[in-house]
């Protein structure tokens, strides 16, 4: 039997009542119904089993000592079925073992009454699991809430970064015409070779970032030498090499969640130490910097510049292969090759 009543809107909470006594399921039921709880009562364990399947109920009150299904094994079922697994479990019984209360604790019942009940002890032990069940669930909904929310402000901020160090690129790109998209080639050249590598997310994101504005350093070089149409003069270059340190300085006073100001300022650092401003070597080097030092010649070389025209991708790729394990990084450099040999990758105009 499987007495059903619809509480009203002002129900207090849905309570499973089990009790294989006629009298004393009716007692109990009563009992909870006059304090403004709806109740589905069941005469057995398996009825009420079916009964959690149709409507999980907020608290479980559970006779121990039933034919058939004991309340134990109700309960180990009820914490099984979708929904009902976190259901506050009381037990009811005449039982006051000891050993049979650490039985049904260890199933994960809350508490334990013993028959014959006082309806005020039963009333409040009733009223306080729900009240802790139904703050546990609020404060995950809270937590859930307070994520989500996180994550929504990371993206917009993860946006709005993105926004910035494309605005901080078009400055220097409105200096230097002739090199009008070349930051953004290499960012997406270097990110191409760093998921050919296997780089996690997070690091190609920090990369592409310091790719797009490897060159921002370049706002301090007079236009005049940004766009000469011919050779540049020994002093002329030098100054042109000073943009990879003061690309640093501009940028590392930004808190960034990548070292974004280091990996500018080493994209032009060599395997071998022959690079600039440091002189850095091998290990010494970011591995986001060695693989935008790849992605920035192949994308130079191959595009037209001022003082020459293009060279195109094969020339670009021999370079980076003759000078694999001497300039380049090794793995930097086969992966950049099978990218573009291999898998057919092509520079975006």
């Amino acid at each position: 039997m499987i007495d059903e009543q619809s509480g009203s809107t002002s129900s207090k909470g849905l309570i499973l009542a089990v009790d294989d006594t006629p009298a004393s399921l009716r007692l109990l039921t009563d009992v909870l119904k006059a304090e403004g709880y709806e109740v589905r009562s069941a005469i057995s364990g398996e009825l009420a089993l079916h009964a959690a399947e149709i409507q999980a109920p907020e608290l479980a009150l559970l006779d121990v000592s039933m034919p058939g299904m004991d309340g134990f094994e109700v309960c180990r079922r009820l914490k099984q079925i979708p929904g009902s697994s976190d259901v506050p479990v009381i037990f009811v019984s005449a039982m006051s073992d000891t050993q049979e209360k650490l039985r049904g604790f260890e199933l994960g019942a809350v508490d334990y009454v013993t028959k014959p009940f006082q309806r005020e002890e039963l009333l409040a032990r009733v009223h306080t699991h729900l009240e802790l069940n139904r703050l546990r669930h609020h404060l995950g909904d809270m937590v859930e809430e307070r994520t989500q929310s996180l994550k929504r402000s990371e993206l917009k901020l993860r946006a709005n970064l993105l926004e910035s160090i494309t605005a901080i690129a078009a400055t220097v790109e409105m200096r230097d015409p002739y090199t009008a998209g070349h930051q953004r080639r290499v960012a997406q050249v270097a990110t191409e070779i760093a998921r050919e590598m296997g780089l996690p997310d997070n690091r190609i994101e920090g990369m592409h970032l310091a790719a797009v504005v490897h060159d921002v350093g370049k706002v301090k070089i007079p236009a005049e030498i940004l766009c000469k149409p011919g050779r540049l003069t020994e002093l002329e270059f030098s100054l042109i090499k000073l943009h990879a340190q003061d690309g640093y300085d501009i940028l590392k006073a930004i808190d960034f969640p990548w070292p974004i100001a280091e990996f500018v300022g080493q994209h032009h650092e060599r395997l071998d130490g022959s690079g600039y401003p440091q002189g850095l070597k091998g290990e010494e080097i970011h591995l986001e910097a060695r693989i935008i030092a790849v992605a920035d010649v192949i994308e130079a070389m191959a595009s037209h510049r001022p003082y020459r025209p293009g060279l195109g991708i094969d020339t670009a790729l021999a370079e980076i292969e003759s000078k694999r394990g001497i300039m380049f990084d090794p793995q930097v450099a086969d992966a950049a090759l099978r990218l573009f040999r291999d898998k057919g990758y092509r520079l975006e105009s």
